[in-house]
């Protein structure tokens, strides 16, 4: 026996979308919500953009809005719930992740690269990398050899600021804030020890011949302070300065990042 459409009106379910409901008794969920468009996705169709993102396992929101790629006519609009691109996909550029069909993660950071703001797109190809799922040999090779695709110039200068070392999105964002201000590209993750051998760090960013070190702190920053204090005063003691930024720095003050990182650079 189905469900009556009073029934659906009523106390017992919760509606997600254009004709998608869910019984009241279900936690709402990304995976909930990508479950209920896919049953309503055409064969050939794949989950695409940052939704395909979060299905690969990156650090992305998956439902802002749902995407979807469908092998439809050219153009875009809105189906089953989520933001439709129409295009045609090989049988090789949809995996299943999390049981929902999913573009590729190689098609996922061909899109996302080729489409985004430059910044975002780092973001997005740097997780890929860092997540060892492609490489930046492949993109190249693909860049190179499909010199007319959509988005093929935008992801051509997305590849010359990539980094797969980058652990997080943030710290990507805090180095193309930096790099895109004019300033000099640092390095990622150096081990840094002293005269003995000993340990001291192994900052975000580092800019080696200024001896000038880069951390952005995240969430999970006062849960490891005592840590973080103690690495700091050793790179201090070793002749090291020391900048430390936050999002809202990030977000709120990106032109107070940038001088203050060219000043700490100038003071040699």
């Amino acid at each position: 026996m189905g469900i009556t459409r009073s029934q659906l009106r009523g106390g017992g379910y919760r509606r997600l979308g254009s004709g998608i409901y869910r019984w009241a008794g279900l936690k709402e969920s990304p995976q909930l919500m990508l479950a209920a468009v896919a049953r309503r996705l055409p064969p050939g169709a794949a989950f695409s953009g940052r939704t395909a993102a979060w299905l690969h396992g990156l650090d992305v929101a998956p439902c802002d809005p749902i995407e979807v790629t469908i092998p439809e006519p050219a153009g875009s609009g809105r189906r089953a719930g989520a933001s439709v691109c129409r295009a045609a996909l090989a049988a090789s550029e949809i995996v299943l992740r999390r049981r929902l069909p999913t573009t590729s993660a190689f098609r996922t950071s061909v899109d996302l690269g080729g489409r985004n703001l430059l910044t975002e797109a780092v973001v997005a190809v740097d997780q890929f990398l860092h997540a060892e799922l492609l490489s930046v040999a492949e993109l190249m090779s693909y860049v190179a050899d499909h010199p007319r695709a959509r988005g093929i110039a935008r992801l051509r200068r997305v590849l010359a600021f990539v980094e797969p070392e980058t652990e997080s999105a943030m710290e990507t964002r805090l180095r193309m804030l930096i790099v895109m201000a004019g300033l000099p590209r640092p390095e990622l993750h150096v081990s840094i020890h002293d005269d003995r051998g000993n340990f001291l760090g192994r900052p975000d960013l580092l800019y080696r011949r200024q001896r000038l070190a880069i951390e952005y702190d995240g969430g999970n920053h006062r849960d490891r302070m005592v840590d973080d204090n103690r690495r700091q005063n050793g790179l201090v003691g070793a002749g090291y300065r020391l900048l430390r930024f936050t999002a809202a720095d990030v977000y709120g003050a990106p032109d107070t990042v940038a001088m203050q990182v060219r000043h700490a650079l100038a003071k040699r």
